[in-house]
């Protein structure tokens, strides 16, 4: 863990000499404003940890969002308040909109104590954001519609087919992991593949408001199985319902599960930029992993040291696609616009 006296004790030491020398009021370090899109049940306790760390010398503020669509808001307000920044620290539970922010120069590039080899993807080129604390894009299968473990679908491809016309469910891919996954997905496939996969979608899968919407009505046996996160998935495994999670994409021919980061990044004009920094780093470790891996969450660690495994990994190792989110962010904007007209409301 950083120091996490020394940078503040010497930012009131030279408080006064930029006082004398520029005629500014510096702002004091004695908050922190975090800007939280990971639910206020997972990232709390994260943040208290840091209160007890610094011996409360610094206040955390956090700010959650509750709507479904709370990681295009919080990024919209931060975008609003680029003039005058409020946040801090932006805890992005996905990572296609903590991009927007990168390419639209609102990030603080920090040098980040992850592991020298870090999964492909999971950290700006630049330096300004990294992922940590993954969820997994899985299938979630309603054992009872479906008792017979090798007639379950195999693959996120699996919606479009026609054979599960009406039987599986998707998320509306305009926010959220959802929307990350289908701009990965065109990444991977190009627009004309992708937009007709979208097309075949929109036919043949059921499409609901949000990830957790899928993972009930599949555990409801309204449909036999989804597309949903890990953390939606367990939750209803854990609360007794038949349903199995299924790792799409295994075999060599196909192009992996998807996993999606947490993010953090510190906003580059932050009102409090050495404490953004101190809780940013505090929370970049892999005791923060390890206590989102056997929280309720079951979130999924980077840190190779890490050993605890969370309950909604499979035994068998998972084979990832390496998604490139930064070329994925660029090509958003005018996927969400074909997106709205595929999957209109």
């Amino acid at each position: 863990m950083p120091n996490t006296k020394r940078p503040l004790d010497c930012c009131r030491l030279i408080a006064p000499l930029i006082l004398l020398v520029g005629g500014c009021v510096p702002r004091p370090e004695n908050e922190v404003v975090v800007y939280s899109a990971l639910d206020q049940e997972f990232a709390a306790p994260m943040l208290s940890s840091f209160d007890r760390h610094v011996d409360s010398e610094i206040q955390v503020n956090a700010r959650f969002d509750i709507e479904s669509t709370k990681t295009i808001g919080l990024v919209n307000r931060i975008l609003g308040e680029r003039d005058r920044p409020v946040c801090d620290l932006f805890w992005n539970n996905e990572i296609i909109h903590t991009v927007r922010l990168q390419k639209a120069g609102l990030l603080k590039e920090i040098d980040w104590p992850v592991d020298t080899v870090w999964p492909a993807g999971c950290i700006a080129s630049d330096g300004t954001w990294c992922g940590f604390a993954a969820r997994a894009r899985v299938l979630i299968v309603n054992k009872k519609l479906l008792p017979d473990p090798d007639q379950w679908p195999t693959s996120v491809l699996d919606l479009a087919d026609p054979k599960w016309k009406g039987q599986g469910a998707i998320a509306r891919p305009l926010f959220g992991t959802t929307a990350t996954h289908a701009a990965v997905l065109e990444n991977q496939l190009g627009q004309e593949k992708a937009d007709a996969l979208f097309r075949e979608i929109q036919q043949n899968a059921v499409t609901l408001s949000g990830n957790k919407q899928v993972a009930q009505a599949v555990s409801a046996g309204q449909v036999a199985w989804g597309l949903t996160d890990t953390d939606d998935a367990v939750i209803e495994r854990d609360l007794g319902f038949p349903v199995a999670i299924v790792y799409p994409d295994q075999q060599p021919d196909q192009m992996g599960t998807l996993r999606i980061p947490n993010t953090l990044a510190v906003l580059k004009d932050a009102p409090h930029p050495v404490a953004a920094e101190q809780l940013a780093l505090f929370l970049m470790s892999p005791e923060t992993e390890k206590r989102l891996a056997m929280g309720n969450s079951s979130q999924i660690p980077l840190f190779r040291s890490v050993k605890e495994q969370p309950r909604v990994l499979p035994e068998e190792s998972v084979r990832w696609l390496d998604a490139d989110f930064e070329a994925a962010a660029d090509r958003w904007e005018p996927l969400a616009e074909r997106l709205n007209g595929i999957f209109v409301d």
